[in-house]
């Protein structure tokens, strides 16, 4: 397949995801697998993405000295998520 034509099919799939309403939710989701490649394994390892509602990503930290770091780390993740997705998926990030 060239690739205008898989350009043209990828942009008919987003327009229809759109329409339906869907389209949000399929990205949040891709940014949830996404997490460890975004992060780093260093994060991954101790820190889970579990939700993203409302521009809110909900991340578990299994341990507090990591939740105290991540807190320092908010707006560097937050835009390494948004710069990764392509647009601003993620507005504040709440640590639990």
């Amino acid at each position: 397949m060239s690739k205008p034509a898989a350009k043209l099919i990828a942009t008919g799939i987003s327009s229809v995801l759109s329409s339906l309403g869907i389209g949000g939710k399929i990205k949040q989701y891709e940014m949830l697998e996404a997490w460890p490649e975004i992060v780093g394994e260093q994060i991954a390892k101790v820190a889970t993405a579990e939700r993203l509602t409302d521009g809110k990503l909900f991340v578990h930290v299994e341990q507090a000295v990591w939740r105290n770091e991540m807190v320092f780390l908010k707006k560097e993740l937050i835009e390494k998520i948004n710069r990764a997705m392509h647009q601003e998926i993620v507005h504040d990030i709440i640590f639990r």
